[in-house]
């Protein structure tokens, strides 16, 4: 079936197998789960007892020895004799989230060590990612003999060289990929090394500095896992193995954090401390912490998650704060102008003959370095390409960017093969940084683009829906969502189930937010509304129609307001796969509406619209209201009586303007519209006490009447049949014609016989049907045709729907009779 409103992504709905299926009940048996979290247990790998209870349970006992990672001895033995000799020791971290994160862990650690040190946070701007030799310079004035990274390092080939000719030891934590040539570092700890049997790969850069603090203390310090919980959520790192167990307990420390600094980030970014999740640290206080960074120096970041007073805490998460709303003003503006740049590229690929580039490499003068990576972030979501975004220095004309990929395109392979190109890259899969020549800019988007032309698939270019479970509305309860909620914590690779939720109904629509970005949806079931918000699909409120029955995927939530907690589907994508009915006839003047909707290009998401009218005169009129529209060149005005001679076009939208003379007159304009997806019904209603006579003169009697008629002759007898029928009206308070209609039908069907002037009861020789008299049927289908354009909402839908799924089957009959050489009549 063609979807009318069609998804944006593909959406793959996962099946448990027999196997499966027999699995989760012995789970849910044996852990006394609900079938429902038994089963998504099962689909996560975690279906045998042992590995679910780790999942559910798990704790501090499921922490692996730091000391398989590869040098932590080395690490841990050269800041325990830096401790004990009084060495000067410099924390060098990174600007984002993360490391943030590890530097103030690190913090906490040599603090608890009584350690002489310091830290130090690269300018992103001034300075860029990772070490430099200035601030290792700056590092050997100031008496540091050894520097310990955080989440960076990995790369720092030269520079750790330079702080080796200094008699600078540097021992590197990192969890980003190492490249071929590694640094010739006291200690290099990264579970990700080739030779390192460390058994998990996807400790964040807080985790690896979290696994050295437990080898320097001999315990875990379980006390610190909120800070390893905020950097671990927002790096985007996997919440399986031991991630799960850290972000777990860091979650429950959160809750009821002594630290003044989380409490004041949570103060500002509106978040309930005892209701804290992992959506909440990913949306609330991650953007916050990344904005210090982004903007201005992350040593503000530092300064809040390590702050001891309540006073100097509100004051730092309130700069963070400002400066957040401020970064996305910066980001919005960045999008506005790289949207113009890529419209030319692919204006530029179509002159030349060419498709649009594979890739997506944009740059520009004075864009703020801190946030392309969120610019490429909505690029991607938009165009679904892998995607870097740079600013260039319009003095040196170097460039510094960050890059978003998808599925099957691995950035940091495609970075390492434009090495040449480049002056400094790292990264990961996913998401990278690099810097480069703005002269290597046309040959840099030009080789990636051909590596994604080699790598991937036609499929891969598909964004992917995976779907864990269907349901309806009546499921959709707080109660589920409480079963639901003992998989948390939820993210990368343990995401909140996804469901897909089946047979609703729109019964309100309307938009949020001060830019109307949002779309909010009262939903229909046989029992109960669903609220369902979708943010950034405010656009969809236009194409949406009261009525439609729709499919949804997504999220259940919970809303909680004034006390009161219900919950809500938190939409991610949608379909509408029927005519949807748009119904304007209660507004007053149907010109005046239609002159506005064209006005609002309320119809632009049509590729052509057709405008139905009943004569010459509307058509005039209609063409004239439509001028000066936007949709003017895509829009095409025909009467009802000219339509039969008109091709069968590809019109998506079929505006009713003007009352058409019938119902089947629709029905033509819907065989004329082979792609239709909207129809537009603006003409006015009758008034109700003339809905009874809507194409006819006088009502259309039911069989009560015609009983009543029959018995009436039969106490009569026979009469004459001049006056009868004025007589009978009389008598019965009906109108004449309907009287006329009757004894018509009475007629055929052979009750009554009219002859010789008069008018005898016949008696029949079986029972006789008044659907078998032809006035009956004529008028029964002459009162449908006249009532179906003026019935409610939801029935005229219904018919518009059952009128275009009749179309669709004929049209696909003629089309495949017509390939096999067939004819149709």
């Amino acid at each position: 079936m063609r979807l009318l409103i069609r998804s944006k992504t593909r959406w793959k709905l996962s099946v448990l197998s027999a196997e499966d299926e027999r699995q989760a009940e012995a789970l849910a048996s044996v852990l006394k789960l609900p079938p429902l979290v038994a089963k998504l247990l099962v689909q996560r790998g975690a279906g045998d007892e042992e590995t679910a209870r780790t999942f559910l349970y798990g704790g501090e006992e499921c922490l692996h020895d730091p000391f398989l990672l590869k040098d932590m001895d080395k690490a841990s033995a050269r800041i325990r004799q830096a401790a004990d000799h009084g060495e000067r020791v410099r924390i060098y971290g990174d600007y984002d989230a993360d490391g943030v994160s590890s530097t103030t862990l690190m913090i906490y650690l040599f603090r608890c060590l009584g350690l002489n040190f310091d830290h130090y946070i690269p300018h992103r701007t001034l300075e860029g990612y990772g070490l430099n030799e200035k601030a290792i310079d700056a590092a050997h004035e100031a008496g540091v003999t050894l520097i310990v990274t955080v989440d960076t390092g990995i790369s720092a080939v030269h520079q750790i060289a330079h702080a080796n000719s200094l008699g600078i030891d540097v021992v590197v934590t990192d969890h980003h990929e190492p490249p071929e040539k590694l640094p010739e570092a006291y200690a290099l700890v990264n579970p990700k090394q080739e030779d390192c049997p460390y058994p998990f790969k996807g400790l964040a850069g807080v985790g690896v500095a979290f696994k050295l603090a437990q080898a320097v203390l001999g315990r875990p310090p379980m006390e610190w896992t909120d800070v390893v919980a905020l950097g671990t959520i927002a790096d985007l790192m996997p919440l399986t193995d031991e991630n799960r167990v850290l972000v777990r307990h860091g979650i429950d420390r959160l809750r009821q954090t002594d630290k003044p600094g989380f409490r004041a980030l949570m103060e500002v970014a509106s978040i309930d401390a005892a209701q804290v999740t992992s959506t909440n640290v990913a949306f609330g206080m991650a953007p916050r912490v990344n904005a210090a960074g982004r903007l201005a120096h992350a040593n503000a970041a530092v300064d809040l998650l390590t702050a001891s007073s309540e006073e100097a805490a509100a004051g730092l998460a309130h700069e963070l704060d400002v400066l957040n709303k401020e970064r996305q003003q910066v980001v919005e503006n960045i999008v506005a102008e790289a949207n113009v740049i890529w419209e030319a590229k692919r204006r530029a690929a179509i002159e030349a003959g060419k498709s649009d580039p594979s890739v997506i490499v944009l740059a520009g003068e004075g864009w703020n370095a801190g946030v392309v990576g969120i610019v490429a972030s909505k690029f991607i979501e938009r165009y679904y390409k892998p995607t870097l975004v740079l600013g260039i220095d319009a003095e040196t004309g170097m460039c510094k960017g960050s890059a978003r990929s998808i599925d099957g395109y691995d950035l940091h392979a495609a970075l390492t093969a434009c090495d040449d190109l480049l002056d400094h890259y790292g990264g990961h899969q996913a998401a990278a940084g690099m810097s480069l020549h703005r002269d290597q800019l046309d040959s840099f988007e030009e080789r990636l683009s051909q590596l994604a032309d080699e790598w991937l698939t036609p499929d891969d270019w598909v964004p992917k829906t995976t779907i864990d479970l269907t349901c309806h509305i009546e499921e959709a309860t707080l109660d589920i969502l409480d079963q639901l909620s003992v998989l948390e914590p939820f993210g990368v690779e343990n995401r909140s189930p996804r469901l897909l939720l089946e047979e609703a109904v729109i019964a309100d629509r309307r938009v949020m937010g001060k830019d109307r970005k949002h779309l909010k949806l009262a939903l229909a079931g046989s029992k109960k509304l669903l609220d369902a918000v979708g943010f950034g699909h405010g656009p969809m409120a236009d194409r949406l129609s009261d009525g439609a029955r729709i499919r949804l995927v997504g999220e259940l939530s919970a809303n909680e307001w004034n006390g009161q907690r219900k919950a809500q589907f938190m939409i991610q994508d949608l379909c509408v796969e029927h005519v949807q009915l748009f119904d304007y006839r209660s507004e007053p003047s149907p010109m005046q509406s239609f002159q506005k909707l064209m006005a609002e290009a309320r119809f632009g998401h049509a590729n052509t619209t057709c405008v139905v009218v009943p004569s010459g005169a509307w058509k005039s009129a209609a063409e004239e209201a439509a001028a000066s529209s936007p949709l003017r060149d895509r829009t095409r005005f025909v009467t009802h009586a000219d339509w039969p001679s008109e091709p069968k076009e590809s019109y998506e939208a079929l505006v009713l303007l003007g009352t058409p003379p019938s119902s089947s007159a629709i029905e033509e304009a819907i065989r004329g519209c082979v792609t239709i997806e909207s129809v537009y019904a603006l003409y006015s209603q009758p008034k109700t006490n003339d809905r009874a006579q809507v194409g006819n003169r006088s009502f259309h009697p039911g069989r009560e009447h015609f009983a009543k008629l029959y018995q009436t002759l039969r106490r009569m007898g026979d009469l004459p049949d001049e006056g009868l029928r004025e007589r009978l009206a009389v008598m019965l308070g009906w109108p004449e014609e309907t009287i006329r209609f009757m004894l018509d039908v009475f007629e055929e069907l052979e009750l009554i016989a009219i002859a010789g002037g008069m008018a005898r009861l016949l008696t029949p020789s079986s029972k006789r049907d008044l659907a078998e008299a032809p006035s009956y049927k004529k008028r029964q289908a002459d009162a449908e045709q006249g009532a179906i354009r003026f019935a409610k909402t939801l029935q005229f839908a219904e018919w518009l729907a059952t009128r275009r799924e009749q179309t669709s089957s004929i049209i696909h009959q003629t089309n495949s009779s017509q390939q096999e050489g067939v004819s149709v009549p």
